[in-house]
């Protein structure tokens, strides 16, 4: 669920026709953020964007691209696929009902709208929506670093990986791994390797704020750091203040040849995605880095500009 601001649902409502428009915003206003596209292309656009719709009121005949083909689009794409799609239509035949519905929609209002039944209809669906993102969520972190897991990782990737390839911008991925985490794990025992993750992991993810930014684990003492719109050089000053900010939390680490505390190793990999590879690419060359990293003397960052 992406609250607005306020902290209210986000709500679209997609019609070309002004008047319908106002009635369903002076409807639902107060109890959700209302933001209006008029065309299909305004609605993709919007539903793209870092703070997507909640739920959308989807008017079925518009010019141009019509509610039938925006709701197709919505549903082929990983990004949008989840956002639920009210129809709105004049039409109050059986068949138009039964096509939205087989397209995804998870209703229908027909005009004119009856107002109690669509704040009902609104309501019910908002909820729905809430529980799924809370159930999502929950599946896409890891149990014991409360930070994304490898499933949800992959994922973000290969969505990045697109935006890329549509943005012609560049990508940056940290794979991290924490230093003789073995031997900290045999010595201070399982209890205290545990309690060392969580930190670990907290400590990274607090340097990659932006909205798309994403740390992960990825396993075991292995994590990642995905940074869109990120160019090389600025991706290895922030996995430089990673590595120091790890040092600088003093976890004692008696065990350790590289130093008396702990410390990561990292690899880090840059490159402006290409049709000629996939995602895959990037995470392999940033696994090499950190290879040599780990090969040469630890505590250290090696980096790939692609």
């Amino acid at each position: 669920m992406t609250l607005a601001r306020d902290g209210l649902p986000r709500i679209l409502i997609v019609d070309d026709e002004r008047a319908y428009i106002s009635i369903l915003a002076d409807t639902l206003r107060g109890d959700y953020a209302i933001s209006i596209a008029k065309d299909g292309e305004r609605t993709l656009e919007l539903c793209r964007s870092l703070q997507p719709p909640d739920l959308i009121l989807l008017d079925i005949n518009m010019p141009g691209m019509d509610g039938y083909e925006v709701c197709r689009r919505l549903k082929a794409s990983p990004a949008t696929q989840n956002i639920p799609v009210i129809f709105i239509s004049a039409n109050t035949q059986e068949e138009d009902e039964r096509l939205g519905l087989e397209l995804g929609a998870v209703d229908y209002l027909t005009k004119p709208f009856r107002l109690p039944i669509v704040r009902a209809r609104v309501r019910t669906h908002v909820a729905l929506k809430q529980k799924t993102d809370a159930l999502e969520k929950l599946s896409s972190l890891d149990g014991l670093t409360g930070i994304a897991n490898r499933l949800r990782f992959d994922e973000h990737l290969d969505y990045e990986w697109r935006q890329g390839l549509r943005m012609l911008k560049p990508l940056s991925l940290i794979m991290v791994d924490i230093d003789f985490f073995k031997n900290y794990n045999d010595n201070y025992g399982h209890g205290s390797g545990d309690e060392c993750l969580r930190k670990v992991a907290a400590t990274l993810a607090s340097f990659a704020q932006r909205p798309r930014d994403m740390v992960a684990r990825y396993g075991g003492e292995e994590f990642v750091a995905l940074l869109p719109e990120t160019p090389f050089t600025d991706a290895q000053l922030l996995a430089e203040r990673m590595r120091m900010g790890i040092e600088l939390m003093n976890i004692p680490h008696a065990f350790s040849p590289v130093a008396d505390r702990v410390t990561i190793s990292m690899g880090l990999a840059t490159a402006s995605p290409t049709h000629r590879f996939r995602s895959k690419f990037l995470l392999e060359a940033a696994d090499q880095a950190l290879y040599q990293a780990k090969k040469e003397t630890r505590n250290a960052l090696r980096s790939i500009n692609l």
